[in-house]
């Protein structure tokens, strides 16, 4: 699929995997992945950033999240407490949050996976955040898996991993990455035609109109 003049780019329909065919800066680290296989998402970041066991700052994300968000959580190199689970999950539903990526841990994984809502992130714990209000914001500027993430970022997921683009860039690199996938039942046609892979990287000679 790729856009019209007419039409908009659907970020939605753009596999992290053909943009890393030519990008390399954006990507969040691959330990971070979605817990729940064949999804895809894109939309804006609502950021939310948690120091160590206070999730207070979640809470207020999601009581200002908008439809078609999707909640980027930097847990500031916590890896011992899951910030989100059965009730966070049914909190951003209940806003129209298309899903969260979280550089750390959930739990409550049968209850999120029975709900259908997206979710990517490092593991499971069983140790929870609290309610501290000691620490954190919401929509300002975080790391994320090791990308740096401001809100209103194009955030794409899918079961590759995450990929983040800056508004400006977005419709260039998406734009190119749907061509390039249009571009697959081609390439794997002429493979099963007989084809080589080093025919495919060899480029196609131009014809040349005859005198």
């Amino acid at each position: 699929m790729t856009a019209t003049p007419d039409a908009p780019v659907d970020y939605a329909t753009v596999e992290t995997a053909t943009l890393g065919h030519f990008l390399s800066d954006g990507f969040m680290v691959p330990a971070i992945q979605s817990v729940t296989s064949g999804i895809r998402i894109a939309g804006p970041a609502l950021t939310v950033r948690l120091p160590g066991d206070d999730g207070m700052a979640l809470v207020e994300a999601l009581s200002i999240a908008e439809p078609g968000q999707i909640v980027v959580v930097d847990r500031c190199g916590d890896l011992r407490h899951a910030c989100w689970g059965a009730v966070t999950t049914n909190a951003a539903i209940a806003r129209g949050v298309k899903g969260a990526i979280i550089d750390g841990f959930i739990t409550d994984l049968g209850a999120i996976r029975e709900l259908g809502f997206p979710v990517w992130c490092r593991g499971r714990s069983p140790i929870t955040t609290r309610q501290r209000g000691l620490g954190g914001n919401v929509n300002h500027r975080v790391a994320c898996g090791g990308v740096s993430v401001a809100p209103g970022d194009l955030v794409i997921a899918d079961e590759n991993g995450v990929v983040v683009l800056p508004p400006a860039d977005a419709e260039m690199h998406c734009t190119r990455a749907l061509a390039m996938q249009a571009n697959e039942p081609e390439l794997i046609r002429r493979l099963h035609a007989g084809e080589t892979m080093a025919d495919l990287a060899q480029p196609k000679e131009p014809r040349v109109a005859a005198d």
